[in-house]
């Protein structure tokens, strides 16, 4: 039964990952991304890395893409007015979503052909000798370095990304010039009056 729940996990994970991308509804695209980490959770299951596997349950799917949904729904983004600057960002985002392919490519090679294969270095670890989570930490900052500093410049990208979303400029805020409230001149700011007593200022 091993084989059949990993193809339909996996399967279904990148099928929904593909929906992900190119469902029109955003809503929707939150559904099918906590579908995605439901699959991801039951292949690190089967792979024996029940941290991983609750981790990505707990977090990703409690927290993240929960708060995600609710940021979708509450924000009321314009999508249509931000599809029109795409042709206009498209060689930027060409050019960064190219160095970071390179970046995973490379990554992928010194696993292959690097330090991951030297004696001494193996990648995997008998169970038993160390619980699970030592056993990952060591294997991450060690072996797979790359890939998680490759993983840590995606959530950057996606960070700014969302930063992009949700700023808008808005006409009836009051804003604050600091530099003109620095540069401003005691008498312009202040003005002392004499008042009589008994009588207030007009």
């Amino acid at each position: 039964m091993l084989p059949f729940f990993f193809y339909t996990f996996a399967i279904i994970s990148v099928i929904s990952s593909f929906m992900v991308i190119f469902a029109k509804n955003p809503v929707h695209s939150v559904f099918f991304l906590i579908l995605t980490f439901f699959n991801a959770t039951g292949l690190f299951v089967l792979m024996g890395a029940e941290f991983l596997a609750m981790l990505l349950l707990i977090v990703y799917v409690g927290a993240v893409a929960v708060l995600f949904l609710f940021v979708v729904m509450m924000l009321n983004i314009d999508f249509n007015s931000l599809r029109t600057g795409m042709i206009k960002n498209a060689p930027l985002g060409l050019l960064i979503g190219t160095i970071l392919l390179g970046e995973m490519i490379f990554s992928f090679i010194g696993m292959k052909y690097g330090v991951a294969n030297k004696p001494g270095n193996e990648l995997f670890i008998v169970l038993g000798e160390e619980e699970n989570t030592r056993a990952l930490g060591k294997v991450l900052y060690t072996n797979y370095i790359y890939l998680f500093q490759c993983a840590g410049l995606i959530l950057l990208v996606a960070m700014i990304g969302a930063i992009v979303l949700t700023h808008r400029k808005r006409d009836n805020v009051k804003q604050q010039d600091a530099v003109k409230q620095i540069l401003r001149n005691r008498e312009d700011a202040i003005e002392v009056k004499e008042v009589e007593i008994g009588k207030g200022v007009l």
